[in-house]
């Protein structure tokens, strides 16, 4: 797939980032049959990036269509709080916060819709302010097409005067976890530990 080239976002490519965020959202797999409201993935990691900040968005594009992605954002702080009072606002009526602790992987997409700063650790964005998803289907895996991705985010935020860059990853999700290590990411502790997630951060300078 030589002819796959990485270029920035265009607003034609919401619905392909929306269908690359579901084939990959669960585990890196099809979230599709694991989720009831699997559009909840993209409105939460994928959509409103491009909404923010469409210039760290950057797409693989095989010419026919984006087979993969990377969003990002270079002040996590502030793009919580720009979810809470502009993204959360036309969504809430839609899809209610559960009541209580949430039970479930439906009702976990719903309550981090509804509570986006429980995503943020203090102590990992204190020194990794910006943070990143990235995503490409099958078709698109170990081509190198993932690392000319991250290349292209980090050269935008290194840019921006950026410091370090950030991701939360599931443990289990271990074909990810490899690709992390090779390209120089190294496991943070965060403030408050969760066994569901695994923090990986990368310096800039």
């Amino acid at each position: 797939m030589s002819d796959v080239i990485i270029r920035g976002y265009r607003p034609s490519d919401r619905a392909a980032l929306d269908d690359i965020c579901i084939r990959t959202g669960h585990v890196g797999g099809d979230a599709r049959g694991h989720f009831r409201e699997p559009e909840l993935l993209p409105l939460l990691f994928a959509a409103p990036y491009a909404a923010f900040d469409p210039d760290l968005v950057f797409v693989a594009d095989n010419g026919e269509r984006a087979i993969g992605y990377i969003v990002g954002t270079d002040d996590s702080p502030a793009y919580y709080e720009r979810f809470r009072r502009e993204w959360l606002p036309p969504l809430a009526d839609r899809y209610p916060a559960p009541d209580g602790e949430p039970d479930g992987p439906d009702a976990t997409l719903r309550y981090l819709l509804h509570h986006p700063e429980t995503m943020m650790d203090p102590e990992v964005v204190r020194a990794y302010p910006a943070h990143l998803h990235i995503d490409l289907l099958p078709e698109g895996q170990r081509q190198g097409f993932g690392r000319r991705l991250m290349t292209a985010l980090w050269d935008a935020l290194r840019a921006r005067g950026v410091p370090g860059v950030h991701l939360g990853l599931n443990p289990a999700n271990t074909n990810a976890r490899a690709f992390y290590d090779r390209l120089g990411f190294t496991e943070l502790t965060p403030s408050v530990p969760d066994e569901d997630v695994v923090y990986l951060g990368k310096r800039l300078g």
